[in-house]
Formats: C-alpha cells, structure tokens, sequence
C-alpha cells in the first residue's frame, strides 16, 4: 500500500455540502462567543460608556461584515462549490485561513492581557464577534 491511498483512508471526507454548514456553525460559533465576552465586560462598566462601547462596536461590526468577512465568507463558498463531492472535513477553511486563525487566536490572547482599557478590548470583541456572526449566515443560506 503506498503512502497516498493509507493516508486518504484516514481523511475524514463529507459531502461537500456540509462543508458549508461546518464552516457557518465554526463562524457563528465564535462570533457568538465573542460577543458574549464583550457583553460580559460591558455589563460591569458605567451604563453610559457601556451603550456608547457596544454601539461602537456593533456598529464597527456590521461594516466589517460587510467589507470585509462577507467577502472572505464567499470567497470560501465558492471554493467549496468548485470542490468533489466528498471531501476533507477541514477543507471549510482555505490551509492559509488556519495560519490566520491561529494569528487572531494570538492577537485576541494578546488584547486580553494587554494593558488597554477593557472598553476598548470588549468594543473590537463585539465588532469581530458581530461581523463573524452575521457572515455565518452566508453559509447558512448555502446550506440550506
């Protein structure tokens, strides 16, 4: 047996079509969490910095959704489109997108125990959180 058909055995391969459901629940999945961080840090601050930090951050989030993600979102849904029909599991992110994962994992380790004020760390939580969630949805309508 020779080294390419042992380790296509061992890929774990769907349908393309899950791909896109995979892709929308990781994306959606950490929006949300993001989101839930921010919210969190707002609850413990002054009402009026709060509603001024999530508005900001909201309002940030929804024009990298749509300038920014929405078009990685759909630069991914068509690569999956060109995919076979079965294919790595993993293959929902582009091999390049993980090292950019990994990046943002850093950065968001970083800000959270860097020395900036936690207003402006929750703000860029809930902006990624929000444009991560709302780009799900492409991915959802895909599926679907």
């Amino acid at each position: 047996m020779n080294s390419g058909s042992s380790r296509k055995s061992c890929t774990p391969a769907v349908s393309r079509d899950w791909l896109w459901l995979v892709a929308g629940l990781v994306w959606s999945g950490v929006g949300i969490i993001l989101c839930i961080l921010a919210v969190s840090w707002f609850a413990h601050m002054d009402w009026p910095a709060s509603v001024s930090g999530a508005l900001t951050g909201f309002g940030i989030g929804v024009a990298v959704y749509k300038y920014g993600f929405s078009l990685i979102a759909n630069k991914n849904i068509d690569r999956i489109a060109l995919k076979p029909d079965k294919v790595c599991f993993f293959a929902f992110q582009a091999w390049r997108s993980y090292i950019l994962i990994l990046i943002m994992m850093v950065l968001g380790y970083a800000l959270r125990h860097s020395p900036l004020p936690r207003m402006i760390i929750a703000t860029i939580y809930l902006a990624v959180g929000t444009a991560l969630a709302l780009s799900s949805s492409l991915y959802y309508d895909k599926f679907l």
